[in-house]
């Protein structure tokens, strides 16, 4: 489980040098994330300043690291979750390989929102982009949420780069599970990853029919 005193600048740079150690590994500077979260904030589509509401699609629903003080089921419209991104550390590794998962275009996908009080906007976003733009396989985007009961709010996510060199157009499912199945780092396993991520849909009531294939998929093909 990430901490939140674990994702210190210190602590990106040792994991990026420490990933090239083993080989090529694409990565964004300290200067260039920081850049990149500035341009997105200032990029604001309103200028309210009642703070922010972050999507959380994957590992963010159980495992956030940052502090907010609201959590609600939300639902996002043209994106999918996929197992898209080639992973050689924190769940994979050279020796053990796995996929991350993403959003993609096209479908919707159901999640959970985070609001981020705005004296803490700039303080979490400076976690969010340390934990999810190390390697730049992600970028910002200023979307619209669906939150319970119909109402609409502005609000963040981070969908996957195409133009990096670790996004996978297609994959097979079968691959995909077999991937899933062995992909090990020091953050866990893949398996455990997907695992957690489909028990937490499942407690807000959600199935996503992708997640919970490749989860039966995972069980039957691999068991433990």
């Amino acid at each position: 489980m990430l901490k939140r005193e674990d994702l210190t600048e210190e602590r990106v740079e040792m994991l990026i040098k420490e990933a090239r150690k083993l080989g090529p590994f694409e990565a964004l500077s300290r200067e260039e994330r920081e850049a990149n979260r500035r341009n997105f904030l200032d990029a604001r589509p309103n200028d309210d300043d009642q703070g922010l509401w972050v999507f959380g699609y994957g590992s963010l629903l159980w495992n956030p690291a940052f502090l907010y003080t609201e959590d609600t089921p939300a639902r996002l419209y043209g994106y999918r979750r996929r197992f898209c991104l080639h992973l050689t550390m924190g769940r994979g590794s050279p020796e053990k390989p796995s996929l991350m998962l993403a959003l993609d275009t096209s479908g919707s996908c159901n999640g959970h929102a985070f609001f981020v009080r705005p004296d803490q906007v700039d303080s979490e976003t400076t976690i969010l982009w340390r934990r999810e733009m190390m390697s730049g396989a992600y970028q910002p985007k200023w979307i619209t949420l669906y939150l319970e009961g119909g109402h609409k709010v502005t609000g963040m996510t981070f969908v996957v780069n195409k133009d990096h060199s670790r996004y996978i157009q297609h994959l097979e499912e079968d691959e995909v599970v077999r991937r899933l199945s062995h992909g090990e780092g020091h953050l866990g396993t893949s398996r455990e990853y997907l695992e957690n991520t489909v028990a937490h849909l499942e407690e807000s009531q959600v199935k996503d029919v992708y997640l919970h294939r490749l989860c039966r998929k995972l069980r039957e093909k691999y068991p433990l």
